[in-house]
């Protein structure tokens, strides 16, 4: 079975993020094509890049690198959780996806993002970062907007349009890392 990580990218004191992939999460656990799990980067405290060898050598020194490596392995592909901070993705998800490479390589990955524009230019940046790591971005996005999407900027109530966005990006997500699987196993 395929498996999927929605990768929660904020980890700010009352953090919005939280309800967005809680909501990504259980909505994705309806489904039978995949094993959704959530990935919350407060579990996984990696300081900032802290290794003394560039991540495409795969030669982790330290046991937090590891451990993220071996959880981001487990994956067949992924759906990134991004709020928007000044016009791009948040730098502790910036941080984690830089500590790694080839546990990235040939995996799908779709984007819910949440910000002032739906936090549609942080997905912007994380595609031209998700390029370099080999990563298949799909086209389907979800944008949340706080004006829209989060009653009082801070309660999400996501419109009713956003399920059936986020089943197509679900689809995506899932066909493409089926679609991968020889790549990887090659």
């Amino acid at each position: 079975m395929i498996r999927i990580g929605i990768i929660l990218g904020s980890t700010r004191p009352n953090r919005n993020g939280e309800q967005v992939a809680t909501w990504v999460l259980n909505h994705a656990k309806q489904r039978s094509d995949a094993e959704y799990e959530l990935v919350d980067l407060r579990d996984y405290p990696l300081p900032h890049l802290d290794e003394a060898l560039p991540p495409a050598m795969g030669q982790y020194q330290n046991e937090h690198t590891r451990t993220w490596a071996a959880k981001i392995a487990s994956f067949d592909g992924y759906v990134m959780v991004t709020p928007e901070y000044n016009h791009s993705t948040s730098g502790v998800l910036k941080n984690a996806i830089d500590y790694l490479f080839a546990e990235w390589n040939n995996k799908a990955v779709g984007f819910v993002s949440y910000g002032s524009v739906g936090g549609a230019r942080a997905v912007e940046h994380l595609r031209l970062v998700a390029g370099e790591l080999k990563m298949a971005d799909v086209r389907q996005q979800v944008t949340l907007g706080l004006s829209t999407d989060f009653e009082n900027y801070s309660v999400f109530t996501p419109g009713a349009q956003q399920a059936p966005q986020l089943d197509t990006l679900l689809d995506q997500v899932v066909s493409w890392s089926m679609a991968l699987a020889g790549v990887r196993n090659a």
